[in-house]
């Protein structure tokens, strides 16, 4: 099974996380090295793409068009050719399950605290929505190997499905409370809204080639070299050209008046979605590189899908552009914080 970049990955420290053996002198050296090691390559390309975007190199028409090979051909390829040699009995539904609670309980505390509202259900989904592809993929290929690679690609294959969905029936059902309209006119909007959340996050680019190739993977097949290569080159620039989309996409997005907000999303995502999940995968039993994994996915910055929907209900649009951008910068500190700090759990 391939990983992003197709390259070996950054060697784990001979200790495992946690234990006895953390304590040995100079592990903390060497976990140190081994973060520095598997965030760089994330960090420079990222920067390539910023000075690539700042440059005008690449203008704002041509972002779609980037967007769009890269998540249309590009990261389909790589996730199948992924999956495609893992077993079923290999998957383990726990980690994930301690990243949908954490996420549930903070996404519900949100909008606790600033009521029922679309504005509310948008900032919501921004402080637990992951750049699971884009920057997850890479960093997890190269920090974890194969084994992280696994358990990253279950939570992406659920990933869209159950927090976009919940966060569309959320945001329905507050805009039929906004707009207080027809009893029966809300129920039959929401039941086809809902269907087709349903249907978009699974017949999409990104969870549909993960089933696909854990489809293939248990019939026991063997893909044809000649298929099987071209198929590896693509997934091998998926992690390059999705970091430089992302630091092109920074270089054009203004944070303005938004900056003091914008952070203070940033660090709910990058700082406290983590901290939940590791407390719910501890009570949970989760241990080990499962745990490292979905922990570390928790600290990704704001997926980009959340300024999508704050675009297509009409709110918080600029506050939601900058905390991507201002929680994409943030992370190349907090991560780095966050997979050091992951090392050490019991």
């Amino acid at each position: 099974m391939s990983v992003a970049f197709d390259a070996p990955p950054a060697p784990i420290p001979a200790f495992p996380p946690g234990g006895e053996g953390a304590k040995t002198l100079g592990y903390p050296r060497r976990v140190n090295s081994f973060v520095i090691s598997s965030l760089l390559p994330v960090v420079l390309l990222i920067a390539a793409g910023y000075l690539a975007g700042r440059r005008r190199w690449i203008g704002g028409n041509a972002v779609k068009d980037l967007s769009n090979l890269i998540f249309l051909l590009l990261a389909p390829a790589l996730l199948f050719r992924a999956m495609s040699t893992v077993h079923v009995e290999q998957l383990s539904l726990k980690p994930v399950a301690a990243y949908f609670i954490a996420s549930g309980l903070l996404f519900a505390g949100t909008m606790a605290l600033r009521g029922f509202n679309r504005t509310a259900a948008v900032i919501a989904l921004a402080n637990t929505y992951s750049n699971t592809v884009m920057i997850g993929i890479a960093l997890i290929g190269l920090a974890y190997g194969e084994d992280g690679m696994v358990v990253l690609l279950t939570l992406i294959s659920l990933h869209s499905l159950v927090l976009l969905t919940s966060a569309t029936v959320v945001l329905e059902l507050a805009v039929a409370r906004e707009h207080a309209t027809d009893g029966g006119a809300q129920k039959h909007s929401m039941a086809r809204t809902v269907l087709r959340a349903l249907r978009n996050a699974i017949i999409h680019p990104v969870p549909l080639p993960i089933l696909a190739g854990l489809l293939f993977a248990q019939t026991g097949l063997v893909m044809p070299e000649v298929i099987d290569k071209p198929i590896q080159l693509l997934g091998q620039a998926f992690g390059p050209v999705a970091l430089v989309m992302v630091g092109i996409t920074l270089a054009l997005t203004p944070i303005g008046r938004h900056w003091r907000g914008a952070l203070t999303q940033a660090l709910v995502k990058n700082l406290l979605h983590p901290l939940l999940v590791a407390a719910i995968g501890w009570v949970l039993g989760v241990r080990g590189i499962p745990l490292t994994v979905m922990v570390v996915a928790a600290a990704l910055p704001i997926g980009a899908n959340v300024f999508l929907f704050s675009q297509r209900y009409r709110t918080a649009e600029d506050l939601v552009t900058a905390s991507v951008a201002v929680s994409t910068v943030l992370a190349l500190g907090t991560l780095t914080l966050v997979m050091v700090w992951v090392q050490w759990l019991p």
